[in-house]
């Protein structure tokens, strides 16, 4: 797989009616989320990626807040399954700016910590690097999300961030069906929404004595 950034359509705020119908067709959708920084409350979401099985890539940078009824009725669509790397903190932010109360998904990161349990390297450059033999460039993860306009750069980065999703997610699956993991890995998938608004509310380590 290789990006070419010509490709890559960027939008702002919305998707089209033409790309919502398109991705509202597919069954498994790669998203990820580009931040100001790591608190929903002070720093804002800046990008939102999505990429289908066929590498339909789109960048939709986000301007104005709770302003894009196409993405929250694409991603509340229950049929479709959104994965995520990390999604905890990607489901806290959309949740938080725009209004998306995502169901269905799946953390290939969490899947990650139930199978590859002989290492303590879960981040998505490492786990590409084992289960798709492919090493991706992550120089361009701490840049400025919110300027006016994406680098070259940025925009490879944060295609690439969704490209490889969907083909880890097949070879997750398989991984936790050979290791009869699967089940507990969907329980944890289905929990995540939750644990995103107990992260808004504050609450840390909820589980704890």
């Amino acid at each position: 797989m290789k990006i070419n950034i010509e490709n890559v359509q960027q939008l702002r705020d919305d998707l089209s009616d033409e790309l919502y119908k398109h991705y509202s067709s597919c069954n498994l959708l790669a998203v990820d989320c580009e931040m100001m920084g790591l608190n929903p409350f002070r720093d804002r979401l800046c990008l939102v990626q999505i990429c289908d099985q066929s590498e339909k890539i789109t960048l939709v940078k986000i301007e104005t807040p709770h302003k894009s009824p196409k993405l929250k009725k694409l991603f509340e669509n229950p049929e479709i399954k959104k994965i995520f790397h990390f999604a905890r903190t990607d489901l806290a932010f959309l949740y938080h700016w725009l209004g998306i109360d995502l169901k269905n998904v799946f953390c290939t990161k969490s899947a990650s910590k139930l199978i590859r349990t002989y290492t303590d390297k879960h981040s998505l450059k490492d786990l590409l690097k084992e289960v798709l033999s492919t090493d991706i460039d992550k120089n361009s993860q701490l840049t400025d999300w919110g300027a006016p306009e994406l680098t070259k750069d940025q925009i490879k980065y944060a295609a690439s961030d969704v490209l490889y999703l969907i083909p880890a997610y097949h070879k997750l699956i398989d991984l936790l069906k050979r290791e009869n993991r699967l089940e507990i890995a969907e329980e944890c998938n289905k929990f995540l929404p939750t644990l995103a608004k107990l992260d808004l509310l504050g609450y840390v380590d909820f589980f704890t004595h």
